[in-house]
C-alpha cells in the first residue's frame, strides 16, 4: 500500500486490525508517516529543511512497541530494521558499532527491491527457464575435464558439430519433453544441474561480509553440478533467469533512494544504554554508544557497498521501559533528537480479551488453525477468554510483567496435553470446548488463576 493513499485516520485503522489500544503511540506514527508524503509535495527549496520528528516509546515489554513499528514498514513498504541498542559498543571497543544500522538496513531495502523487480520479470522468467529445462533434459549437460581449455584457443580441438538429422531428432526430443513438462508428466525425474557456489563470508567487527564483494566480484563464480529433480531445478532455473533479467544497477539506485527517504529504524532497549543518576565506573561506554548514535540520528553520510546512504531523513523510533533509568538520563543531544514522547500503557484484563479475539492474528484463531491439521476442532468460550484474562492479569501482577507475552505461555500451558498426543493417524475429527472450568483445572504456577475468596474474612 502507497503512503500517499493513507491519512491518518487510515493509518490507524490498518494498525488496529492487528494491534489492540496503545491509541497514542499509533496516532504519533500515522502523522510521522503521513508528515513524509507532505514533505514531499512542499517545494523544494523548503523540503531539504524539513526533517522527521522522530519518536521515543515509553512503556514495559509486550505492550506493542516492536508490533506498531513492524506493522507501520510493511504497510507501506519502507525498509524497516530493529535492533537492540546494548548489541552495540562505543567505537575502540569489539563489537558492533552503530554504523551497521543503516548498512543492515540498505541491505534490508536492495532485498525488497530485487524481490518486487523480479516479481515483475517472473512471467518471462518462467518462460526461460522451462526452455532451459527442455534443453536439459533432452541435450544433458556434460562437463569436459579432460581435455586442455588452451587447446580450443590454439585451434587444436574444435568442437564437434552435430549433423542435421541429429538436430532434427534433438528438436523433436525436445518439443516431446516440452509437452511433458507442460502435463506436470516427469516432475520427479532427476538431472544433472550446474550451480554458482555462494562465495565464502567473513567476519569483521561483527558484519557478515563476502569475500566475492571484498575483490570486486572479479574472482570467477565457483560452480558445481547437483542432481535434482525437475520441479526443483525449475525453480532454480527460474530464479536464475529472473536474476538475469533484473538491472543490478536500478535496483541498487531505487534501493539507496528507499533507504534514504523512507526507511524506518527501530532502536529497541535504549533505556540500557542510559546511565542511571549519579551513576559511575564500567557504565561509561554507555555514554559512548549514546555519542555514537547521535550524529545517525541527526543526519549522516554513512558508507555502504551500494553507496553513500545519508540518514537526515529517515524515521527513528526508540523505544524503551525505563524502569531503572529515566528518559531524562540519556544525553541531551539525544533527548533532542526524539522530541515525541508517548507512554504505553500495560495491558488490562479487558486488553487481553481483545487480543485473544479482536486481531487478524489472535492466538484463539492461530491455535484453532494449528490443531485442525490435526483433526481437533476446538473453540473458546466467552468464560474461558474470560478466565484466560484473569490468569494473564494475575500472573504480570505477581510476577514479571511481560505484557502480551503472557499470553503465549497460558496456552502452551492450557493447550500442552493436546497439542503432545494431537497427530495419531487413526484418530478420528474431535471437538473440543474450552470453558473457564478446563482453563482453571489446567493452568499451573505463576498462571494459574488466583482465588480471592481464601482473602476475604
Amino acid at each position: 500500500m502507497n503512503e500517499q493513499q493513507l491519512t491518518p485516520r487510515q493509518i490507524v485503522h490498518e494498525l488496529d486490525r492487528f494491534i489492540v489500544g496503545q491509541d497514542e503511540a499509533k496516532k504519533a506514527v500515522a502523522i510521522a508517516l503521513r508528515n513524509r508524503y507532505r514533505r514531499s509535495r512542499v517545494e523544494e527549496t523548503l523540503r531539504d529543511e524539513i526533517i522527521p520528528k522522530n519518536i521515543l516509546m515509553i512503556g514495559p515489554t509486550g505492550v506493542g512497541k516492536t508490533e506498531i513499528a513492524r506493522r507501520l514498514a510493511k504497510l507501506v513498504n519502507a525498509p524497516f530494521i530493529k535492533v537492540e541498542a546494548t548489541k552495540f559498543t562505543e567505537v575502540g571497543y569489539v563489537g558492533r558499532d552503530v554504523e551497521s544500522i543503516i548498512r543492515d538496513l540498505t541491505e534490508n531495502a536492495v532485498r525488497m527491491v530485487r524481490k518486487e523487480h523480479e516479481e515483475r520479470v517472473m512471467p518471462r522468467a518462467r518462460v526461460l527457464a522451462e526452455e532451459r529445462l527442455s534443453e536439459l533434459l533432452s541435450h544433458p549437460q556434460k562437463k569436459n575435464t579432460s581435455s586442455n581449455p588452451l587447446d580450443f584457443l590454439l585451434g587444436k580441438q574444435k568442437e564437434s558439430q552435430p549433423s542435421s538429422d541429429e538436430v532434427t531428432a534433438l528438436a523433436r526430443r525436445k518439443e516431446e519433453i516440452r509437452q511433458q513438462l507442460m502435463r506436470g508428466e516427469i516432475e520427479d525425474a532427476e538431472l544433472e544441474l550446474e550451480v554458482e557456489e555462494e562465495a565464502p563470508t567473513l567476519e569483521l567487527g561483527g558484519n557478515s561480509i563476502s569475500l566475492g564483494d571484498m575483490m570486486g566480484n572479479m574472482m570467477p563464480k565457483r560452480t558445481r553440478m547437483r542432481h535434482v529433480k525437475v520441479h526443483e531445478a525449475r525453480k532454480i532455473l527460474t530464479d536464475q533467469e529472473a536474476a538475469k533479467l533484473i538491472d543490478n544497477d536500478a535496483v541498487q539506485e531505487e534501493a539507496l533512494t528507499r533507504t534514504e527517504q523512507n526507511g524506518i529504524v527501530f532502536i529497541d532497549e535504549i533505556d540500557k544504554i542510559a546511565s542511571a543518576s549519579g551513576a559511575h565506573g564500567p557504565d561509561v561506554s554507555r555514554e559512548g554508544v549514546q555519542r555514537d548514535i547521535l550524529p545517525i540520528v541527526e543526519g549522516s553520510t554513512v558508507s555502504t557497498k551500494y553507496g553513500a546512504v545519508r540518514t537526515d531523513y529517515m524515521l527513528f523510533i526508540a523505544a524503551g521501559a525505563f524502569h531503572v533509568s529515566k528518559v531524562t538520563d540519556l544525553i541531551p543531544e539525544l533527548q533532542g533528537r526524539f522530541p515525541v514522547h508517548v507512554k504505553l500503557k500495560s495491558l488490562t484484563k479487558d486488553d487481553f480479551k481483545q487480543i485473544m479475539t479482536a486481531p487478524e492474528n489472535a492466538l484463539t484463531k492461530q491455535y484453532q488453525a494449528l490443531l485442525a491439521v490435526d483433526k481437533v476442532l476446538i473453540s473458546f468460550e466467552e468464560s474461558a477468554v474470560t478466565a484466560i484474562a484473569e490468569a494473564a492479569c494475575n500472573a504480570n501482577e505477581n510476577a514479571e510483567d511481560i505484557g502480551a507475552r503472557r499470553l503465549h505461555a497460558i496456552f502452551e500451558q492450557l493447550l500442552e496435553d493436546v497439542l503432545f498426543n494431537a497427530g495419531d493417524e487413526n484418530m478420528p475429527p474431535f471437538e473440543l470446548k474450552i470453558d473457564d472450568t478446563y482453563v482453571n483445572e489446567h493452568l499451573r504456577g505463576e498462571n494459574k488463576p488466583t482465588d480471592i475468596r481464601k482473602f476475604i474474612l
